[in-house]
């Protein structure tokens, strides 16, 4: 078991590292560039492509998207009045309680894990998150909600268009697949690098707060995961997928949005960083309770 866990766990660390180091020797990387180019390309492509491949049921998507907005909500519910008992702006901290790195720490983690069939749980699970996110990070964090930014997303599209091939057993000629696999391809471990980069640029503020507060996202996000789970009678990959997506930490995008829109994002990068850190140290465990 341990072997096991060492060979989920290694390729994140490796990845990530990559990044780390990469930014502690002043190499310049373009940061925003590389999240647009995967948000824009390379996810969509690997969502379109891996949902085509393992042919993934519809009622099994439906069934992961609906644990991803369930849990979501869970997330905001329990985190609102929390936040409010401690005196802490919800426009702030809310998103970074609600919206976690189900992207790229949790996809390479379910595929690492669960192999193929992992994956294609989980990009259902993040394609539903991460369109939440879109949605109301900025909606949260200004004020201001915008369904039509939802809409202009690739990930949208891309989701659509695999379904649509699947549920209408539509033929998808052989090279068009190799493109979206290699361009879908390098979405993971570029998003993994972008997190290594982020986490050494990002400073620490109020200490303290940070590990409340990641304390709280980690334990809500475990026991809502595994609350879900149990709810629905999951098993195997489905629940196991649902947990780790659960209990990841903050994702990096909430520091984006509370940069565009002023929301204290020096508070917010804290809580990104220690979150991602105690995740990290916490992984053998969180990995060993579901494999």
């Amino acid at each position: 078991m341990i072997g096991v866990i060492f060979s989920v766990i290694a390729p994140v660390l490796v990845c990530t590292g990559v990044g780390l180091v990469w930014a502690k020797r002043g190499v310049a990387y373009e940061a925003q560039f590389i999240t647009r180019l995967v948000t824009n390309v390379g996810f969509p492509c690997l969502i379109f492509s891996t949902l085509v491949r393992t042919e993934i049921d519809w009622s099994i998507f439906s069934a992961m998207g609906l644990a991803a907005l369930g849990t979501t909500a869970a997330f905001g519910v329990i985190a609102a009045p929390a936040l409010r008992l401690a005196r802490l702006e919800l426009r702030v901290f809310l998103p970074a309680m609600m919206f976690a790195n189900t992207g790229n720490m949790g996809l390479p983690l379910c595929l690492l894990a669960f192999g193929e069939e992992g994956l294609a749980l989980a990009i259902s699970y993040f394609t539903i998150s991460a369109l939440l996110i879109f949605v109301f990070g900025p909606a949260i964090a200004s004020g201001k909600a915008s369904i039509i930014e939802a809409l202009k997303t690739p990930l949208l599209w891309s989701a659509l268009m695999a379904l649509l091939v699947m549920y209408a057993e539509l033929p998808v000629p052989a090279w068009i697949m190799k493109t979206l696999e290699i361009l879908g391809g390098f979405a993971i471990p570029l998003m993994l690098i972008t997190l290594g980069v982020s986490l050494a640029e990002l400073r620490l503020t109020s200490l303290p707060r940070g590990f409340g507060l990641s304390a709280l996202r980690l334990i809500m996000g475990f026991g809502v995961g595994w609350g879900t789970a149990a709810l629905f009678g999951l098993e195997g990959a489905m629940r196991g997928i649902i947990i780790i997506e659960s209990t990841m930490p903050v994702a990096a995008l909430n520091y984006l949005y509370a940069q565009m829109y002023d929301a204290r994002p020096a508070d917010v990068a804290g809580v990104i960083v220690v979150s991602t850190v105690i995740s990290f140290a916490t992984l053998p465990a969180l990995l060993w309770f579901v494999l």
